[in-house]
């Protein structure tokens, strides 16, 4: 056994006898999941999602202009009706072309029909139907995403921090052991733990849940893997140099819980002011659940997720890159 593989076999063995960790991975997004989507199953919303196309504006005294409808924006008619189609819009405003669409399979259809009937009366009506994406759908990439999150951050740059606290790092300097050695060994042993680990979660909350998988399953995984190393690599930025678990603990706290927040894990950035949605493009998290949707829910292919694998990938050379220059032993 090699100088490689006996570090990932002794970190890997560390985590598999930590059977509290272990469990707390596999438990904790599982009742997250399925907490959420029993609390949020219903259907009896009071407010309505209105989609208009950019700089429409809205009549005074429009139906739009209530405080019970939300006006969403979007670039182009097709990504808007794709929206209505999926139920995350109710109806869709076209004032180019003077016509107003709803899914009649949508239980807020006739209310709306009533509501904009005096506003939209010079409208023509048209209809469209599709599948209802449940809010469980919408939300699992997030929630797989956050846990990858935090075992990521937490599994490799807690756990070095630690180790250069305890002077096993300082012991492991004087070893035939190269620091691209040590630091690839611990990145190859994280990332398979937290693959596998996704991979069970995904698989055991769907056999109960059954989300939909328009897309590829291979394309899905592909995602996963590369914004893993992308999430560890970010995580040995905090291992590089930090020799307090406190103060390790407290700037990945800080870092991660605003991540969560501005990266749509639980609830949608449509129709959040446009430096929010800004700033989350800085995160990988945000990368990750915006394609992963989009593969689970659009069906999207290798093309369509280009640009979040480039920017993945990006962002992981950069991390590594920072954190290389940055690491010392002591």
């Amino acid at each position: 056994m090699n100088k490689f593989t006996a570090i990932v076999y002794a970190r890997t063995m560390e985590f598999v006898r930590d059977r509290g960790t272990l469990f707390w991975n596999l438990l904790f997004p599982v009742v997250l999941v399925v907490g959420f989507s029993f609390a949020f199953s219903s259907n009896g919303e009071s407010q309505f999602k209105a989609g208009v196309l950019e700089n429409y504006t809205a009549p005074s005294g429009s139906f739009l202009t209530l405080p019970a409808v939300d006006t969403i924006e979007y670039a182009d008619s097709g990504q808007a009706l794709e929206k209505l189609r999926r139920h995350q819009i109710d109806i869709f405003v076209d004032g180019e072309a003077g016509t107003y669409y709803l899914n009649e399979e949508s239980p807020s259809a006739g209310i709306l029909r009533r509501l904009s009937r005096a506003d939209l009366a010079n409208y023509a009506e048209e209809q469209v139907s599709g599948e209802a994406v449940r809010y469980v759908d919408w939300l699992v990439p997030g929630v797989i995403g956050m846990n990858m999150l935090f075992s990521c951050m937490f599994g490799v740059g807690f756990v070095i921090v630690r180790y250069r606290k305890n002077g096993v790092l300082k012991r492991m300097k004087a070893t035939p052991v190269t620091p691209f050695t040590f630091i690839t060994a611990q990145m190859a042993s994280r990332f398979l733990i937290v693959l596998i680990t996704s991979i069970t979660v995904f698989a055991g909350t769907n056999l109960f849940l059954h989300f939909v998988v328009n897309g590829s399953y291979l394309l899905l995984i592909l995602l996963t893997m590369l914004a893993i190393l992308c999430m560890l690599s970010f995580g040995l930025i905090f291992a590089a140099r930090i020799k307090s678990e406190e103060l390790a603990n407290g700037l990945m706290n800080l870092i991660t819980f605003p991540m969560i927040i501005f990266s749509g894990v639980f609830f949608s950035l449509e129709g959040t002011p446009e430096a929010v949605q800004k700033i989350s493009l800085f995160f990988p998290l945000t990368h990750f659940i915006d394609g992963a949707r989009s593969i689970m829910i659009d069906g999207a292919g290798l093309v369509q997720i280009l640009p979040n694998l480039g920017i993945l990938t990006a962002m992981t050379v950069l991390f590594l890159v920072i954190a290389s220059l940055l690491f010392r032993w002591e």
